[in-house]
């Protein structure tokens, strides 16, 4: 039997020991919808599923000797962002994606852990608003993050504004706040459109990191962005709901869901 060959998506992000979130979510999410995962790991971090204790960056050239190699062997088909760790590593990462400008990058912008612990200082928040955010195709924020990286309050303000800053696509997500029905909100060519999924009752450790690699990995297979944000959202969905326990904080996403 001839096999497909499987669209590739390189992720950028950190390194999760304890397996919930991060690096290990991505390709967990990629394998699941039968792309293949290339991961370029920014830092390692010091986590359990209820918070994270520090960062460790990986040194920026060792991560743009990681890249350079990866992708002169590998067609790559989406990029995904997750945790950066450093500004340094912003540069990298500009610096290797701006030279695949047709590729479309997905921008999940952790700028602060679920347990509380903040991940970026203000000269790493200047950078990414600067660099990365022109050059991504959609970007994955909660409320939280989409008012930070504006300074604005209103989540309409927030969403014009981070188009305004280069993005192409918006989707600020609603889980973070304490409501009974989540509201994502969608924002493209200054327009907006709502998305409703009911609040499940757990929390979940890489609930941001599944939603922005599934959508990277439909756009690798060649999903139209506005039909890739709301399948990725129906993934992400039932991969929480479907969410188990293995240690004390929060529960992990099953990924794999609809093999069981």
């Amino acid at each position: 039997m001839q096999q497909l060959p499987r669209p590739v998506v390189v992720s950028f992000s950190g390194h999760d020991p304890s397996g919930g979130a991060g690096i290990q979510a991505d390709i967990e999410t990629i394998t699941s919808y039968h792309c293949h995962a290339a991961s370029l790991i920014t830092c390692l971090t010091k986590q359990d599923t209820k918070n994270v204790a520090g960062i460790v960056p990986q040194h920026s050239d060792q991560l743009r000797q990681q890249a350079k190699i990866v992708l002169a062997d590998l067609p790559v088909h989406a990029f995904k962002i997750g945790l950066i760790g450093s500004v340094d590593t912003v540069q990298v990462i500009y610096d290797i994606i701006k030279n695949y400008p047709l590729i479309p990058v997905v921008l999940d912008p952790i700028l602060a852990a679920g347990g509380g612990t903040n991940l970026v200082n203000d000269d790493l928040l200047t950078e990414m608003r600067e660099l990365l955010l022109p050059l991504t195709t959609v970007l994955t924020p909660n409320r939280a993050e989409a008012r930070r990286l504006t300074n604005l309050e209103s989540i309409e303000e927030c969403g014009l504004e981070l188009l305004n800053l280069g993005c192409e696509y918006v989707l600020i997500t609603g889980a973070d706040e304490a409501i009974e029905t989540v509201e994502n909100r969608l924002f493209h060519l200054q327009q907006s459109e709502i998305y409703t999924w009911a609040k499940l009752p757990a929390t979940y450790h890489g609930s941001g990191c599944t939603l922005a690699s599934s959508i990277a990995a439909l756009l690798a297979l060649g999903v139209e962005p506005m039909q890739a944000i709301n399948d990725a959202q129906e993934y992400t969905w039932q991969s929480l709901k479907a969410g188990y326990r293995t240690g004390s904080g929060q529960l992990n996403p099953n990924r794999f869901f609809w093999r069981d």
